[in-house]
């Protein structure tokens, strides 16, 4: 019983003379992580194929392929207004093989037939001597037209707005994983205004890391992107003009509230404040 009494005793002293001993406060734990949410960044398109996945364009896929579709559309043989359905497998790089085949066959016809290559040059200057001094105005037509192509090509576009108020909070970077756009703070449900007139290619959330996403295609050179919106007002196909309200200022695949704006010039991304104008 003395013994057992004695225990207790020198066990007190102990503990004791430990918390006399302690000249730093005791750790507090962390009851919330320190880990930040990672950003997701949107996932492009690396490799020479693809397959389509449900609610998707050409004009999408091009987009995360850092490509101009007219390339694309080439590759795979396809005509406006490119449709396209999940499952099928397209080209995203690379040369097509049909066309170099037909140009080995008709240099191998040439070759082989040597009567036929005196011939045909005859009759295509008969041909354009006909049009020349026959009918002018047909040789007019066929002259005009590739200077038509051309012009709308590389057509400017005459007017630029902004595309929604608020303060530009990153910029646009060149850097391999920089932003390619610039990104606009603001409300949840402000509107998000369409930068230039043009037709809607593609309105969705199937491009992850940009959320619920607006491309607008103004001509044959200039594409926009208007991504991270809470609600879209719009539709494929649809025609716009600039200033038209196409959606509302939302948070989906981003840690804040804002919008990311994004030009692109023939695939590629370019700097929006080149072309937006000065406040």
């Amino acid at each position: 019983m003395f013994s057992r009494h004695l225990f207790l005793i020198i066990v007190s002293l102990l503990v004791l003379s430990a918390c006399s001993t302690r000249n730093t406060p005791a750790p507090v734990v962390e009851s919330r992580s320190t880990v930040s949410v990672q950003t997701q960044t949107p996932a492009s398109i690396k490799s020479s194929s693809y397959t389509v996945r449900k609610g998707e364009t050409l004009y999408s896929i091009a987009w995360r392929a850092n490509s101009d579709v007219r390339t694309i559309a080439k590759l795979n043989r396809l005509l406006p207004p490119y449709r396209i359905f999940p499952g099928q497998k397209l080209k995203i790089s690379g040369n097509s093989s049909k066309p170099s085949r037909n140009k080995s066959s008709a240099n191998n016809s040439t070759k082989s037939s040597g009567t036929t290559t005196n011939k045909a040059p005859k009759k295509a200057i008969a041909t354009t001597k006909k049009q020349e001094y026959g009918k002018a105005a047909s040789g007019q037509k066929i002259s005009k037209k590739p200077a038509t192509t051309a012009s709308n090509f590389s057509q400017k576009i005459r007017r630029w707005l902004w595309p929604a108020k608020g303060k530009v909070i990153a910029t646009f970077s060149t850097a391999a994983q920089g932003n390619k756009g610039i990104d606009i703070a603001g409300k949840r449900g402000d509107r998000i205004t369409a930068a230039a007139d043009g037709k809607v290619v593609y309105a969705g959330s199937a491009l992850r890391g940009y959320g619920k996403l607006i491309i607008v295609k103004h001509n044959d050179d200039y594409l926009s992107a208007y991504a991270h919106n809470d609600e879209l007002l719009v539709k494929e196909q649809q025609s716009v003009k600039a200033g038209d309200v196409i959606a509302k200022m939302g948070d989906t695949d981003a840690q804040r509230v804002m919008l990311h704006f994004e030009v692109r010039f023939r695939g590629k991304s370019v700097n929006p404040m080149k072309y937006l104008p000065k406040r």
